[in-house]
């Protein structure tokens, strides 16, 4: 079973691919999608195109995302919110059922602690899936999205104590993804 990450942004949306077929997730893929451009629709369009690009290579079976958060800049915040449902729309319209985990979530089953910063993140993906470097911080988080399913459905996550993981519905490389 194949779990496609999503840190989704309008400028930079990380990705990662697990296969979670055993209780160990093995690292499949990571990277990232780097839209051009000023105009917030072509680039909501890019991340579209580029997560269904993905999911058409890559054949994933769930999808996880991370859940909303409040941010200090409004406007931001919403441009993340588009980037989010653009991204939530792309793997329903593929038939992907969605999870949803909260940032404190992730950072508590990825790294034990609640509060980590982007580089203990990237740490410890970087050890839990045995990768020779680490991605770039957006691909891993995206990565650390995916394991925080992957020990979901193993039970190894508790559900709702860390803001969320709601449920709505092979070999590989780190790069930049852009859409076709």
């Amino acid at each position: 079973m194949l779990i496609l990450g999503i840190d989704p942004g309008s400028r930079i949306t990380g990705y990662g691919v697990l296969d979670a077929a055993t209780p160990t997730p093995r690292y499949v893929a990571s990277g990232c999608i780097r839209t051009r451009g000023d105009d917030l629709a072509q680039r909501l369009a890019q991340v579209y195109a580029g997560i269904s690009e993905l999911i058409g290579l890559h054949g994933p079976g769930e999808f996880a995302i991370e859940q909303v958060f409040m941010s200090k800049n409004a406007d931001s915040a919403l441009k993340l919110g588009q980037a989010r449902g653009t991204a939530i729309v792309c793997a329903a319209n593929h038939g992907l059922p969605v999870s949803e985990y909260g940032p404190r979530q992730i950072k508590q089953a990825v790294t034990g602690g609640g509060a980590a910063d982007k580089a203990q993140v990237q740490h410890m993906v970087t050890a839990i899936l045995g990768l020779s470097g680490r991605p770039q911080a957006d691909a891993a988080d995206a990565l650390a999205i995916a394991l925080t399913h992957a020990h979901a459905r193993l039970g190894l996550v508790q559900q709702g104590s860390y803001g969320g993981g709601r449920r709505r519905s092979r070999g590989g490389s780190w790069r930049d993804f852009r859409p076709s």
